[in-house]
Formats: structure tokens, sequence, C-alpha cells
């Protein structure tokens, strides 16, 4: 095998070995989504603390005795927009709640 062969076929091996660094990279969307969902949930901390919105506690409190006895599955926190999404299933069907976090005024029942 002359020089130029062996290049080549360690050219091939390196970018596969690269490529299969990426692909198996610790780091995936679903990673990267839960940091997003860290991040968020640092940011609802520190606008609460600030005084900017409610608590989750106090929008839980606001939207879970309107639910008709659904069950309530958990929320998430959109900082950008200051909107809290509560989560429910009843009779087998999901129903998402978002609430103004400023004010706790119900924007949206789906």
């Amino acid at each position: 095998m002359n020089y130029k062969n062996r290049h080549k076929l360690n050219m091939k091996g390196a970018a596969l070995l690269t490529l299969s660094m990426i692909l198996l990279s610790p780091i995936s969307a679903t990673h990267i989504h839960a940091m997003d969902r860290q991040s968020d949930q640092n940011q609802a901390r520190n606008q609460m603390k600030s005084g900017k919105v409610k608590s989750l506690r106090e929008i839980e409190g606001i939207v879970i005795p309107r639910m008709g006895g659904a069950e309530y599955l958990g929320p998430e926190y959109d900082s950008i927009a200051q909107v809290y999404r509560l989560k429910f299933i009843d009779k087998g069907r999901v129903i998402f709640v978002d609430v103004d976090a400023r004010t706790g005024q119900i924007l949206q029942r789906r």
C-alpha cells in the first residue's frame, strides 16, 4: 500500500472517529432541553424574589381549584414570556393551562 492510499484510509478513519464522537457525545438535545428548563427555573426563582412574578404556589392555588378534579402533573415556566404552563390529565386527556406569572390570570386552557 502506498503513501496516498494509507493517507486516504487515515483521513476516513479520522472522519469516522470524529462523527462517532459527535453522535455519542453526552450533550444531546434532551440534555440541552434539561439545561434550558433548569435555567428557566432559576429565572422564575429570581423573578419571584424580585417581586416581578407570583410564586408557583400562588399560581397553583389559583388554577388547581378550577380544574374540577383533573390530576395535576406539574409545571413548566417560560422566563422570557413570564408564563407558567401547568399540565393536567383528565379522563385520558392532557390539558395545558397557561398562566401569566405576573398577574395570575389564566391566559389559555387547551
